[in-house]
Formats: structure tokens, C-alpha cells, sequence
């Protein structure tokens, strides 16, 4: 018998239809700017609606950068962009206390995390202790200085680009640092058509430069907290237990997802229901995500890499061996 997943209608049609056409038009805004890869360009969109973070991996030049710039400036709120380099330190992120003479006492001078849209540009060129300043930032909203909490306001969002890790120079992101990323995604080499067309419009004019912003971040806010209404029911929820343990018991992955991994899952995919056209989810859009949500959490074990196995062809392995509720 095929399960009912969607409980109860929670919203109006025109609601549904206002969220959809203004991530529409945030959408083509991006892909006036990054041709041919629409399908990245809604991932960092359901990321953004979601309140996730995304780190984009690919080679040099394929435009990790002008992605994440284009998607920023595509919103209107504040946007800071944080160049990782060997020598950077956590407070040029989070920010330092400087001593005023006039008042006898250290004032907070906030570092560019407090902003709504943060580019965390080639972030492995930095060393592991510059990465730990962004850990309570990306998953508490907040930043200690100086024994004192600072909130960063909302929305807020981490837009880290990092090149693969066999490039010199680079530092491996750690475990702990990959899992407050809700997704990963990569750009490849665009095909031959949309790269014709890019030697086009790069070298006859500047499309960044003409890009305007086409949402504000109270509309962001809105579209967030109609994801936030979006209906799973129990049997999804189980449906999501079951994937993740299965991560956790094959031989192909030395360390599974863990319960953080399932949080973003389920956020994420009532962000791409949402954008569907639905206020409920369904398991397609939980197997729609699963790679990309759960792949950059996964460790393979050392048989599996010998074989030359990725994360993403050991998670639709193991998706086809989950059974589907209602199907």
C-alpha cells in the first residue's frame, strides 16, 4: 500500500507559487553568469533556502569562484569574501578585541564571517587551525571572541571553493569540518556547446558585472521559513535512518554519516519539494540529494579506493538496497 506523504495541506497555491518563481529567478540570474550547469545551480539554491552551507570542489578555472560570487550578488545583503592562504589566522575571520585609550577598554572589531553571504575562497590553502574558526560559526550562527559570544545575523550562509587535494599546497578539510557542510557539489568541464558559449560571453563583455540582485534578505528569510513547513512524515524519516545505517554497515565505508548528515538530508529535501511544487516530501527527493548531502561526510575504506570506488557510486549502491516506503 503507497504511503500518504503528504499528512496535511499547510499552504495556499499562490504561497507555493511565489516561493517557486522567486528561486526561479534567482536560478536564471546565477545561469546568466554559469552556463550549462543548472542542476549545480539549484543545489546551492536548495542549500541556501535550506540554512546550509555548500563547499564547491572542482579544478582551477572551471568557475567555483564566480559561482559562489554570482549566487551572493544575486541577493541583495551583505557579502564578504575571506581569501584562505597559509598564513591566515582565525581572527582575520572571526575578528579581534582592540584596546581603546579613550575608554580604558578592548572594543570588538568583527571579522568578515558577520556577514549573510560568506565566500570561504580555495579554503584548504589554510591550516587546520584558521578551518576550526569557521566550526562554531557554520553550525551555532555565532563566533567567540575574547570569551564573549557573538551572534552573526541571518540569514547566513558559507560559500567555501577548494581544489582537489593531490593540487600543492592544499590542506585536507577535517571530518568535522566537512560535516557542517549540507552539500558538496562540483562543476566539471562544461560541454562543448555551453563552452562555446562562454568563450563568448567572457570575452565580449562582463556578465558578473551586469548581474543585479534579484532578491533581498527578508525574501530569503520567508522562503526559508516556508521550508521550515514543508511536511515529512514517519515513514520518510525511517526511510532516512535506513540509508544512514546502511552507511554505517558495508564494507565499502570506513565511516558512515552521521546524525548531522540525516538533519541536512531531510532540510534539504523539503527545500527541493518546496521548490517542486509541493509542500510535502516525497523519497525521490530524498534519493535526489542523497549524493550530494551525503557523499563529502563518507570515509571509504582502503579496498574500496583501491578499486577505484567513489562516494557517490557507493551511495546509489546502497540507495537501490533501501527499500522505498510505498513503493
Amino acid at each position: 500500500m503507497a504511503v500518504d506523504t503528504r499528512e496535511s495541506v499547510s499552504f495556499r497555491d499562490e504561497e507555493m507559487r511565489e516561493v517557486a518563481e522567486r528561486a526561479q529567478r534567482l536560478e536564471a540570474n546565477v545561469a546568466s553568469v554559469i552556463i550549462g550547469k543548472n542542476d549545480v545551480i539549484r543545489a546551492c539554491v536548495v542549500a541556501l533556502l535550506a540554512g546550509g552551507h555548500i563547499v564547491i570542489e572542482d579544478y582551477p578555472g572551471v568557475g567555483k569562484t564566480l559561482l559562489a560570487k554570482a549566487l551572493a550578488r544575486s541577493v541583495a545583503c551583505r557579502f564578504a569574501r575571506v581569501q584562505f592562504t597559509p598564513d591566515l589566522l582565525p581572527s582575520d575571520v572571526t575578528g579581534v578585541g582592540v584596546f581603546n585609550q579613550k575608554t580604558g577598554e578592548f572594543e570588538f572589531r568583527a571579522g568578515p564571517i558577520f556577514a549573510n553571504i560568506v565566500l570561504a575562497d580555495e579554503i584548504n590553502r589554510s591550516s587546520p587551525k584558521t578551518q576550526a574558526s569557521l566550526l562554531e560559526c557554520m553550525e551555532e550562527r555565532q563566533a567567540t571572541v575574547d570569551n564573549t559570544t557573538h551572534d552573526i545575523p541571518a540569514p547566513f550562509m558559507v560559500i567555501a571553493t577548494q581544489n582537489p587535494i593531490e593540487y600543492e599546497g592544499t590542506y585536507p578539510l577535517p571530518e568535522a569540518q566537512l560535516d557542517r557542510f549540507m552539500m558538496r557539489v562540483s562543476l566539471g568541464y562544461p560541454d562543448a556547446t555551453a563552452e562555446e558559449a562562454i568563450l563568448h560571453e567572457q570575452t565580449s563583455r562582463d556578465p558578473y558585472g551586469q548581474l543585479d540582485a534579484v532578491l533581498d534578505a527578508g525574501q530569503v528569510l520567508a522562503m526559508q521559513r516556508a521550508v521550515e513547513r514543508v511536511r515529512v512524515v514517519p515513514a520518510l524519516h525511517r526511510y532516512v535512518v535506513a540509508i544512514l545505517t546502511a552507511t554505517r554497515s558495508t564494507r565499502d565505508i570506513y565511516l558512515g554519516a552521521s546524525p548531522r548528515a540525516g538533519i541536512a538530508l531531510v532540510r534539504a529535501a523539503k527545500a527541493l519539494a518546496l521548490l517542486r511544487g509541493r509542500d510535502y516530501v516525497v523519497p525521490q527527493d530524498l534519493k535526489d540529494l542523497s549524493a550530494r548531502v551525503l557523499g563529502h561526510r563518507l570515509i571509504l575504506s582502503s579496498d574500496a579506493k583501491v578499486h577505484g570506488h567513489t562516494e557517490e557510486a557507493v551511495i546509489d549502491r546502497l540507495l537501490a538496497g533501501v527499500p522505498v516506503p510505498g513503493a
